[in-house]
């Protein structure tokens, strides 16, 4: 007679013998924002695939191709970086984000990354629990291609390029003026955004030194969110410096000139976010401070009242000893003449401690 398998080598049998599900691999074109051709300054009417878009220039020899995707992932992005002749350490850092501010260059390809800030809006400091948000903009420069990539809600770039379209001059120069303009907003961003951090910094000095009861966790929300703006605009300095300043990145000299102001404008800001940071750690500063003082105020008016309400104390421990023998017992004037005694010491005691502030 057959032994009978046991029901969990059934199962797991019939679990191998189970095909895979296929991984649904959505085509790199719904990452894909906008690409247009541009040629002579003057973008190419019709709709392109990125594969097409960059046969047309390079069937023409003359152009260059911008091509934006968002958030793309690894199977649409690879397909991207196949056409594009892309590297696989920049494609990873695009799929992946969270990445500092840098520029690299691998070949004849430039990568730039951009961190990009927004303002969160909202009534008040004490109920905020985001001040600024943040996001990343990835740049691919090569020598007839620009391919963006985004991530984050507020990082969208429908401006920038109604804004290049209508300024065919200086989409002539090549698409190194594609990352121009993308820099360019971004570090306009952050000018806006320090200038609205700049209020919540004013009204929350205002608060500190009006205001009788600091609440230091504003303080502490408002200087985190500072770190992070500083983590977003900081390190954006050396590459705006090398792209200015290097001939051999391939920019040339007259959006290098752009490229310069950039960097003016991102060395105020840079200088902004410093001053915050050391306008609120000096905010947290003063509030310690003004925290210790309110307690040696309170402790000073409870030792005021500790010590007018020990002259009864004192005299009615005397008088309750319960000693057959002590001076005025026996007096008919004893009693109001003690309230009269205790009255004037404490009139007395709390008149002194009213002089000197501690009441």
């Amino acid at each position: 007679m057959p032994s009978i398998p046991p029901i969990s080598g059934l199962r797991s049998s019939r679990a191998a013998a189970r095909p895979p599900v296929p991984t649904v691999r959505v085509p790199a074109a719904r990452a894909v924002v906008d690409c247009g051709v541009y040629v002579d300054g003057q973008r190419l009417r019709g709709k392109f695939t990125h594969a097409a878009a960059l046969a047309e220039v390079r069937t023409r020899g003359a152009g260059f191709v911008w091509v934006g995707l968002h958030a793309p992932d690894a199977h649409q992005m690879n397909s991207v970086a196949e056409v594009f002749g892309l590297h696989e350490l920049m494609v990873e850092d695009a799929v992946h984000a969270h990445q500092r501010p840098k520029l690299e260059v691998y070949d004849d390809v430039l990568f730039l990354v951009l961190r990009t800030v927004n303002y969160v809006e909202h009534d008040s400091i004490s109920t905020a629990r985001e001040i600024v948000e943040t996001g990343e903009i990835m740049i691919f420069l090569g020598r007839d291609f620009v391919v963006t990539v985004r991530h984050g809600e507020h990082s969208g770039l429908a401006g920038v390029r109604a804004v290049m379209d209508a300024n065919p001059a200086r989409l002539a120069l090549g698409p190194s003026t594609v990352l121009h303009a993308i820099a360019d907003h971004v570090v306009d961003s952050y000018l806006a955004v320090t200038d609205l951090v700049e209020r919540d910094v004013d009204l929350l000095e205002e608060d500190v030194f009006s205001v009788r009861h600091v609440d230091i966790d504003q303080i502490y929300l408002l200087k985190r969110e500072i770190v992070e703006l500083r983590k977003s605009v900081a390190p954006l300095a050396a590459p705006l410096q090398r792209l200015g300043q290097e001939t051999s990145l391939g920019v040339p000299k007259e959006v290098r000139r752009y490229l310069r102001d950039v960097q003016d404008h991102h060395t105020i800001v840079a200088e902004r976010v410093s001053e915050f940071d050391e306008v609120l750690s000096t905010l947290v500063e003063a509030a310690l401070a003004k925290v210790a003082v309110q307690q040696n105020t309170d402790m000073r008016k409870i030792s005021a009242w500790v010590a007018i309400a020990a002259v009864p104390t004192m005299i009615a421990g005397i008088y309750g000893m319960n000693f057959e023998h002590m001076p005025e017992l026996g007096w008919s004037l004893g009693y109001p003449t003690v309230l009269a005694v205790i009255a004037v010491v404490c009139g007395g005691l709390f008149v002194t401690f009213r002089r000197n502030d501690w009441l």
